[in-house]
């Protein structure tokens, strides 16, 4: 019953989908305010409708229906109900209808906003989003049903159906498989949330967008009204990209959090475009310039968020997080290729109409430092998607599929980060329009000292890798630069208003939010970039077989192997764990216990590091082999990784610079006012 219900809310919310794209594209151009509150109504009733058939499937994952073929694949007795729950997104059928749940929850939070001044475009809007919608139901519907029960036939052969084929009968598992290892872990509770969520948020800037395009509006109203919606979709993709970087280095037992996985790049590439497109609408909304490249942006930002999911649930590439291979491949890439062409059909039908208020006038000005920022960040971008396909390109014109590994990505992009790296410190002190070389000299002498003096530090303390060392460079001239432009608005507002100098740059950074969230987004990234070059460029690593009270030597580290013990658990694991202590100059520091799980239901392992976490590096033992006739012998993998915990304390900086940056103005809705008054009203 509870099965049925969720596949009904499943129909419902397809066929209110389907409404709401007709009376929506209807009511636009033959201006119909009822057919269009009827569209708003329709694509509103889409979220209670998601929720239920979400509360349907949830309610089976925990009580234990194994009658449900979804349900059996992806949970089982001995899992704890927290796994259970987030079992709802560890499958594709599940994730699809979460994916799907989000999306209207997102559509639903923005026609519940006051948009009476985007009236004209509304109609659209409630298209695109639904359209977006339709088509995940669609596919939840036709392909990947999560309420389809188990029905098995007189020849043993299962089937996954809603109705019962003829000549079958009703099949009901004792127990399920359960997840993936990898999948058991806390990360799995807000990881894939995470990261679904920024994918879904950045729907919403490209509805009004291309509402913009349909309503042949030239202005930059879509892009205030929908800043913030494009800055949380950024925020949760980050978090995504970070805490999916956590995760593996906590599950994955190779040392490392970022191994450039075709389903970690198809997150990070709609994050590249969708950064570049938060720093080029400043230009437009500024200056006036670059409308048609911010129509271009988030057209691609969409079209690469599609494609993103489309990677992790069509198993065309593999990967360690993607899914099985399914029939909604083709679906996925034809439904690409029609939002992408009608996109770019709407944007150069407008072409002529968004032309530029200002001109590009002198290669040394902010402009130009946001427009070399973009061409950066799209040709990482370029980068990474090219050695994401190729490997299915391959596969196609030669049959064979070869890998792209690490070493492609790093020596490819590693000098294009660089250079933003060093833009981040060149770019705040540019000034718009134009700016004359001898005042920039003047205004980089500090930060170039600063770079200098640790250069010289490092050379002194016996770091000579010249990558390490400009790379270092790099980061201080730009982290001098940004705090420089926060002790210079400091000083000036607490001499203004005679403030505490505490008082002033609290004020300082609330009253201009956008600019100064931005700068402790700029710092956040440079302390991740001080990590990642050195856990990177200065890791070291040995393995050995020992046998218990034998020692390996790594660094400045020496690591005792004291036992090894095995033991079954409750929740269906045979646990192997060792016990090792860590020593270093004599002193013991920490006793670690990295272990191997095996899995009983599934039959599969997962390997858990032993990690001693410090400012300065990590240590990090994963229990590879072991001898179980009695010896004790045990091989271990060991890594020390410098400065690994920047990356996640960079992280945190990031996102406090994004939720000031985001945080709401209460003079931000009459400046919104006054802007689309004098804005004008279409492009012809």
């Amino acid at each position: 019953m509870i099965a049925f219900l969720g596949y009904g809310s499943l129909l419902l919310t397809l066929a209110l989908a389907i409404a709401a794209i007709a009376l929506g594209l209807l009511s636009g151009p033959r201006r119909r305010p009822a057919w269009l509150a009827l569209a708003h109504q329709a694509a509103l009733a889409t979220w209670p409708t998601l929720t239920l058939a979400a509360v349907c499937l949830v309610s089976l994952l925990v009580t234990d229906h194994y009658e449900i073929g979804y349900v059996a694949n992806v949970t089982s007795r001995a899992m704890p109900l927290y796994l259970k729950i987030t079992a709802w997104w560890g499958g594709q059928a599940g994730s699809l209808l979460f994916w799907s749940w989000l999306m209207a929850t997102f559509a639903a939070a923005a026609l519940l906003r006051k948009w009476d001044q985007d009236r004209d475009l509304m109609p659209y809007v409630i298209a695109v989003m639904m359209v977006t919608l339709g088509f995940f139901v669609a596919l939840i519907v036709l392909f990947e049903n999560p309420f389809a029960p188990i029905w098995i036939t007189s020849t043993g052969e299962t089937v996954e159906a809603m109705l019962q084929p003829a000549g079958t009968f009703a099949f009901t598992a004792i127990d399920g498989r359960g997840l993936n290892p990898l999948l058991r872990h806390p990360g799995m509770i807000i990881h894939p949330p995470m990261l679904y969520t920024g994918f879904v948020s950045f729907v919403v800037p490209f509805a009004f967008a291309v509402a913009a395009l349909i309503a042949r509006r030239a202005d930059d109203a879509w892009i205030r009204t929908t800043r913030r919606w494009t800055l949380v979709g950024w925020l949760f993709l980050s978090l995504g990209l970070i805490l999916g970087g956590r995760w593996a280095y906590d599950v994955l037992g190779w040392g490392g959090y970022w191994g450039w996985d075709p389903v970690e790049n198809a997150a990070f590439l709609p994050w590249l475009t969708g950064t570049a497109f938060l720093h080029s609408v400043m230009i437009q909304e500024k200056r006036g310039m670059l409308k048609k490249w911010n129509m271009i942006l988030i057209i691609l930002t969409y079209a690469l968020v599609i494609f993103g999911t489309f990677l992790t649930r069509s198993g065309v590439l593999s990967s360690v997080h993607a899914f099985a291979q399914s029939a909604i491949g083709p679906a996925f890439f034809g439904f690409i290729a029609f939002t992408f062409v009608v996109s770019l059909a709407l944007l150069f039908r407008e072409w002529d109409h968004l032309s530029a208020d200002n001109q590009l006038t002198h290669m040394l000005s902010r402009e130009a430092a946001f427009l070399l920022n973009n061409v950066l960040f799209l040709g990482i971008a370029a980068t990474v998607f090219w050695g994401t396909v190729f490997p299915m390109i391959s596969e196609l014109a030669t049959g064979q599929k070869i890998s792209v590994g690490p070493p492609y990505y790093n020596q490819v992009t590693g000098p294009q980060f660089l250079a933003l790296v060093i833009l981040m410190g060149i770019g705040p002190l540019l000034s718009w329009r134009t700016m004359s070389p001898q005042r920039l000299g003047r205004m980089l002498r500090v930060p170039a000292a600063v770079a200098v003096v640790v250069v010289i530090a490092l050379v002194l303390a016996g770091i000579t890798n010249p990558i390490a060392l400009v790379a270092f460079a790099s980061a201080a001239l730009s982290t001098a630069t940004t705090l420089t432009e926060f002790v210079k608005g400091t000083r000036a507002r607490a001499r203004a208003n005679a403030e505490p100098v505490w008082t002033a740059f609290l004020g300082l950074a609330a009253r201009n939010r956008r600019r100064y969230g931005g700068y402790i987004i700029h710092l956040g990234v440079l302390v991740m970039t001080a990590g990642i070059i050195a856990s990177n460029v200065f890791q070291e690593e040995t393995q050995g077989q020992l046998l218990p009270g034998e020692q390996l030597t790594v660094g400045n580290y020496v690591m005792v192997y004291d036992d090894l013990q095995q033991f079954t658990t409750d929740d269906d694991r045979e646990v192997t764990r060792a016990t090792v202590s860590v020593f270093r100059d004599g002193r013991l520091l920490e006793a670690l216990h990295p272990r191997s799980d095996f899995f009983l239901s599934s039959e599969q392992s997962m390997t858990i590091p032993g990690v001693r976490s410090a400012i300065e590096d990590d240590f990090y033992v994963l229990l590879t082999t072991w001898d179980g006739s009695g010896s004790g012998a045990a091989t271990f993998k060991v890594y020390v990784n410098p400065l690994v915990n920047w990356v996640w304390a960079g992280g945190l900086i990031f996102i406090l610079g994004t939720l000031v940056a985001a945080w709401p103005d209460a003079r931000e809705p009459r400046k919104v006012v006054l802007a689309q008054r004098a804005a004008p009203a279409t492009g012809d």
